[in-house]
C-alpha cells in the first residue's frame, strides 16, 4: 500500500536534483576550458632517419658542380667533294688513321667524262694558241718585209730627188721633172712612216690577241685541274692522323649508297685532345669565370682542368661550360664519356657555413630546425642564408658555431614548432 508523499519531502527531493544537475554542469564547463588550454601533442621523428649538420667557423670551398660528356678538341669533318655513290668502305669507327690512309673510294661516270672533256678542251685551246701565234708572225714578217721594200724605194727617191735638184740648177732638167722627184721622194717617206707605225700596232695587237687566247689556255687547263682533283677525291683519304670517331654523319654510310656534295663522309679525331662539356644550372653559373679551376671525374681518374668557354645562352635551365684537362687523360677516357665535374668558384676565410639543407637556397631565409643542448628536441629559427657551395652554404644570421640543425626535408612538419627526437 503506498504512502502519501508529504509537500516538504518532495521539496526536499527536487532541490537535492537541482544540485546534483549544477554541479555536473559546473564540471562540464571547467573540464571543456581546460580541455582548450591543453597543448596539441610534441610530434617525435626518429633521429636515425634525419640529416643533422653542425655549424662550423673556418674556410668555406664554394664549388658548383655538373654533368657532361668528353668531347675532342678538334674534329676533322671529311666531306665530299662532289656526288657520287659509294663503292667500298675501307675502315670502321674506332680504327686509327694517318694522313695517307683510304677511307672509301667514290664512283662518279659523269665526272670522270667530264675531266676527259676538259682535257681535250685544252688541247684545242694549245693548238689554238700556236695557231694564232703562227699567223700574227706571218704578219709582222710580210709587214717587216714591206716596210723594208719601202725603205729602199724611198732611199732611192731621195738620192733620185738631190740628183735632179743638181741638174735643175745647171738647167739640164726641167723644173716640173724636179718637183716631181721631189713629190715622190716624200710621199715614199710618208709610207714609211705610216708602215712604221703599223707595224708597233701590230706588236700591240699581237700581244693582245695571244694573252686573250692564253687566258682561253689558263682557263681550260685550270678546269682540267680542277676535274682532275674531284676525281682523285672521289679515292677518299683521311687528311689528318686521329682516330676514326664515325663514318657518314647521322646516319652510317653502307656500299651502294648516293652521297651529294658537301656530306660528311667521315669523323676523325685526336683521341689524346680532349675537353669536358659541363652542364650548369643556371642558378648556380652566375659566379662561374674564364680560368677557374676544375676537376673532372672520368669514374676511372679524376683530371684537373681550367674553363675556357662559357656559353653565353641558357637551354633546358642549364649552360654549357667548356672545360680544357691538364696533363694526362686516365685510362678509358674518350670521346662522349660521361663525366661530372666540379668548378671551384673561390674561398672565404673564416665564415659560418654548414651543410646543404634541403629546403635551402642562396641568399635566402629559411626555417630550420635547431636541436636543443640535450639533442632530445628540436625547435623551429629563421636563418638568413648566404652564398652556397655544392655541400655547404653561408650563414649569415640565426645560427651560432657548434649549433646541430636538421637538414633532412621537414616540409610534413610545417605546422609545429618543436618536435622530440628519439
Amino acid at each position: 500500500m503506498d504512502r502519501p508523499v508529504s509537500p516538504t519531502i518532495r521539496r526536499a527531493r527536487q532541490k537535492h536534483r537541482w544540485l546534483i544537475a549544477s554541479a555536473a554542469a559546473v564540471v562540464l564547463v571547467l573540464a571543456t576550458l581546460g580541455l582548450g588550454r591543453l597543448q596539441p601533442a610534441i610530434p617525435r621523428v626518429d633521429k636515425a632517419s634525419l640529416y643533422l649538420g653542425t655549424v662550423q667557423r673556418g674556410e668555406m670551398l664554394r664549388q658548383v658542380r655538373g654533368n657532361g660528356s668528353l668531347i675532342p678538341e678538334r674534329i676533322q669533318f671529311v666531306q665530299a667533294e662532289t656526288a657520287g655513290r659509294v663503292e667500298r668502305i675501307f675502315v670502321q669507327a674506332g680504327e686509327m688513321v694517318d694522313t695517307n690512309t683510304a677511307l672509301m673510294d667514290l664512283s662518279n661516270p659523269e665526272l670522270e667524262q667530264e675531266s676527259f672533256d676538259a682535257e681535250w678542251l685544252l688541247k684545242g685551246a694549245e693548238a689554238q694558241l700556236k695557231n694564232l701565234r703562227a699567223k700574227l708572225e706571218d704578219n709582222s714578217l710580210a709587214l717587216k718585209s714591206s716596210i723594208a721594200a719601202l725603205d729602199a724605194d724611198a732611199s732611192q727617191a731621195q738620192a733620185d730627188s738631190r740628183m735632179n735638184d743638181a741638174l735643175a740648177k745647171d738647167r739640164l732638167i726641167s723644173e716640173i721633172e724636179r718637183q716631181r722627184s721631189q713629190t715622190k721622194a716624200q710621199g715614199l717617206n710618208q709610207r714609211l712612216e705610216i708602215e712604221r707605225d703599223r707595224l708597233k700596232s701590230c706588236a700591240s695587237s699581237t700581244d693582245s690577241q695571244l694573252a686573250v687566247q692564253q687566258a682561253e689556255v689558263e682557263r681550260a687547263r685550270a678546269l682540267l685541274k680542277r676535274k682532275q682533283q674531284q676525281v682523285a677525291a672521289l679515292h677518299v683519304r683521311a687528311g689528318v692522323s686521329g682516330v676514326l670517331q664515325q663514318i657518314g654523319d647521322i646516319e652510317l654510310l653502307q656500299s651502294g649508297q648516293r652521297v651529294m656534295p658537301g656530306v660528311t663522309l667521315a669523323k676523325i679525331v685526336e683521341p689524346g685532345r680532349l675537353k669536358a662539356i659541363l652542364k650548369i644550372p643556371e642558378t648556380q653559373v652566375r659566379d662561374v669565370q674564364i680560368g677557374q679551376k676544375a676537376e673532372i671525374d672520368t669514374r676511372n681518374g679524376v683530371v684537373s682542368g681550367i674553363v675556357t668557354r662559357i656559353d653565353p645562352a641558357a637551354q633546358n635551365g642549364t649552360v654549357t661550360v667548356d672545360v680544357k684537362l691538364n696533363g694526362a687523360l686516365p685510362k678509358g677516357a674518350r670521346p662522349d664519356l660521361s663525366v661530372d665535374g666540379v668548378i671551384e668558384l673561390e674561398r672565404l676565410e673564416s665564415v659560418l657555413y654548414v651543410g646543404l639543407p634541403v629546403q635551402g637556397h642562396a641568399d635566402a631565409t629559411v626555417p630550420l630546425f635547431k636541436l636543443e643542448p640535450d639533442g632530445k628536441a628540436a625547435h623551429r629559427v629563421p636563418v638568413k642564408l648566404g652564398r652556397s657551395s655544392v655541400n655547404t652554404i653561408e650563414i649569415l644570421q640565426g645560427l651560432q658555431t657548434g649549433d646541430q640543425v636538421i637538414l633532412s626535408d621537414m616540409s610534413q612538419w610545417d605546422t609545429h614548432e618543436r618536435l622530440r627526437v628519439d
